[in-house]
C-alpha cells in the first residue's frame, strides 16, 4: 500500500512550515483521515488524474482539497480551473489557503466553486466548519 492510497484530504502547499501547521491544526480538531501533502499544482493534478508516479494509485478521489493560492510551476488558480473542467472532479470540496487579505483574493469563489478561503496560519474554527462540511468530522 502506497502513502497516497485512500487519501481523503489532499493538502497542496509548497511551504513546508505552512503545511505542517495545517496538518497539526487538522489533527488538533480530531481529523483522523489520511492526509497527503503535495508541493504544487502539477503534482496535485497528476495525483487527481492518476498520471505520472500516481498512475497506479486507487481511483478514489479526496473528499477535501486544501489548496495554496500561490505555488511554483502551477498555482492554485490554474489547478482549480483544470479541476473544475472535469465532471468527475468538479464537485470536490476545495478550500483556498492564502496569506492574502481576504478582500484581495484574486478569484471569484462562486465562479470556481470554492467552499472556503482560509488565511494562513489556518484558524481552527474555520477549519472545523470546513471539515464538517466535507463530511470528515
Amino acid at each position: 500500500m502506497k502513502e497516497w492510497d485512500n487519501v481523503e484530504i489532499l493538502l497542496v502547499e509548497d511551504n513546508l512550515s505552512d503545511a505542517e501547521l495545517t496538518v497539526r491544526a487538522l489533527r488538533g480538531i480530531g481529523v483522523t483521515q489520511k492526509i497527503l501533502r503535495l508541493a504544487d499544482g502539477v503534482e496535485a493534478l497528476d495525483f487527481i488524474f492518476r498520471q505520472a508516479r500516481f498512475g497506479e494509485r486507487d481511483n478514489l478521489l479526496p473528499k477535501l482539497i486544501l489548496l495554496d493560492l500561490k505555488m511554483p510551476r502551477l498555482g492554485g488558480i490554474e489547478f482549480l480551473q483544470r479541476l473544475r473542467e472535469d465532471s468527475a472532479t468538479m464537485n470536490i470540496a476545495v478550500a483556498m489557503l492564502t496569506s492574502y487579505p481576504l478582500e484581495k483574493i484574486p478569484i471569484d469563489a462562486q465562479e470556481f466553486n470554492v467552499h472556503e478561503y482560509l488565511r494562513k496560519p489556518v484558524n481552527t474554527e474555520s477549519l472545523t466548519a470546513l471539515v464538517k462540511f466535507a463530511g470528515l468530522l
